[in-house]
């Protein structure tokens, strides 16, 4: 990576977001990564860490490797160079230490199967529910029908979703099925989370909703979540570091390190403006479309 990219990593007395320190090795560290897609550079020279429990978020414009690199720390896809460690270990396929919620969830709007049940059929070692693109190559805890029950209660307890535990899916509205599937992600107690996009096709009140629900969950179980997203608005009071992948590059550090107009140029290779609108909101200019992002 540019040296004019790679951004000091602050002392956690310094880290915004209520981050909960923990002892041991970063949750993640990446080193001079690259990836292909079809033999095409997707990005390169990328090397970041990211401490256990610190709320990251992935964005950039659309097609610039966001989802690539949830599927590389998922086992799914391997770097073309570079080495990735995740959890203290390299990335393997169904590790249940990592709770992950796709960007898209099969889901029949007719279903009758109750959101409580859902959650339970995600628990660890028992079996996997509906929309599962990948099935795990290895076992959690043993089976126990109390623990799964009290785990799910938990977890749709930890989302603020107990009163929903008895709906039928098919009866949620967009944000009450967000709250649901980060809910069947947490039921295992993982250390990770990777939630790709669960903000798309919410309003602003819903997405700022689901954003204090997923920092509460930070806070109080001190899971590492990375979470992708086009508008960073709704969370960037609550993160400790963004990881911005643009122009085949990835630049890494706080949100005010990251999200200025030196920095982002620096990243695209032309002139970026980042600006603030009359709400406050951030407003970045002159990014790959020249319609410009807000939040990314």
């Amino acid at each position: 990576m540019d040296a004019d990219l790679l951004l000091p990593h602050p002392p956690a007395s310094q880290l915004p977001g209520d981050a909960l320190a923990r002892p041991g090795p970063p949750a993640i560290r990446a080193d001079r990564l690259e990836v292909r897609y079809r033999n095409k550079i997707v990005w390169k020279d990328a090397s970041f860490e990211i401490r256990p429990g610190e709320f990251v978020a992935v964005i950039g414009p659309n097609g610039a490797g966001k989802t690539t690199l949830f599927r590389m720390m998922l086992g799914l896809h391997w770097p073309s160079s570079g080495v990735l460690s995740v959890l203290g270990a390299a990335p393997r396929r169904g590790n249940y230490r990592i709770g992950y919620v796709p960007q898209r969830h099969t889901l029949d709007r007719d279903t009758h199967l109750a959101c409580e049940k859902l959650v339970r059929l995600a628990y660890p070692g028992t079996r996997w529910g509906p929309g599962k693109r990948w099935k795990p190559l290895e076992w959690g805890p043993r089976f126990n029908l109390r623990a799964e029950r009290d785990a799910a209660a938990q977890a749709l307890e930890d989302v603020g979703a107990s009163e929903l535990g008895a709906r039928p899916l098919g009866g949620l509205s967009g944000g009450e099925l967000q709250r649901i599937f980060l809910a069947e992600a947490l039921v295992g107690n993982p250390e990770m989370l990777l939630l790709d996009e669960p903000l798309s096709n919410l309003d602003l009140r819903r997405s700022r909703e689901l954003v204090e629900t997923i920092h509460g969950v930070v806070r109080t179980r001190g899971v590492t979540t990375l979470l992708v997203a086009h508008d960073i608005n709704p969370m960037i009071q609550c993160l400790n570091k963004v990881i911005y992948i643009a122009n085949g590059r990835v630049a890494v550090g706080t949100p005010g390190d990251v999200l200025t107009s030196e920095r982002l140029s620096a990243l695209y290779g032309f002139h970026v403006e980042v600006l603030h609108d009359s709400r406050g909101n951030l407003v970045i200019v002159g990014g790959e479309d020249d319609r410009g992002e807000e939040g990314g």
